[in-house]
């Protein structure tokens, strides 16, 4: 139940006014959602992405974690795809590195390229700062996928599909 937000009494559904202090309720004080649900909600619907991990075998699983973290470590995704090549839980975990490689190799060429106009090279060079935080971010998502035996998609760039 929502709370005034000045003495902090418990307001009723739909209350335009606080029955303890007299306050004008805010619409937003009716509602039992807070800022940090919302940020949730948002988080959660990003991350929520294809989970493929019932076509698997456990026993492909179990053996395969580590190569599948590999996968997320730059350079090391080629670990993964010449060792592990009859694993499909770790080809899983190798094409999504790949895909998120090259995808980070194109974006700071690009970022690189367009820093260099005077004019507004600082803002690109901004964005490929965020960029950067955002690949960082899908290293994270990934690896603990690999290790957690899951077989979901990266938000964003997992439908794309390089080894089969």
């Amino acid at each position: 139940m929502a709370k005034c937000r000045f003495c902090g009494e418990e307001l009723e559904n739909g209350a335009a006014f606080c029955s303890n202090c007299g306050s004008k309720v805010e619409a937003d004080a009716n509602s039992d959602r807070s800022f940090s649900d919302e940020i949730n909600d948002k988080i959660n619907d990003f991350t929520n992405t294809t989970d493929t991990t019932s076509e698997y075998s456990a026993q492909d699983i179990g053996s395969n974690k580590v190569m599948a973290v590999f996968s997320y470590l730059g350079i090391l995704v080629l670990i993964p795809v010449f060792a592990a090549k009859n694993s499909p839980f770790a080809r899983f975990h190798a094409n999504q590195g790949i895909v998120l490689a090259i995808s980070e190799i194109v974006i700071n060429l690009v970022i690189s390229v367009l820093s260099g106009f005077p004019a507004i090279g600082w803002l690109f060079t901004l964005i490929g700062g965020i960029a950067d935080v955002a690949f960082l971010v899908f290293v994270i998502i990934g690896i603990i996928n690999a290790v957690n035996g899951k077989a979901k998609e990266l938000p964003v760039i997992g439908k794309i599909r390089i080894l089969k």
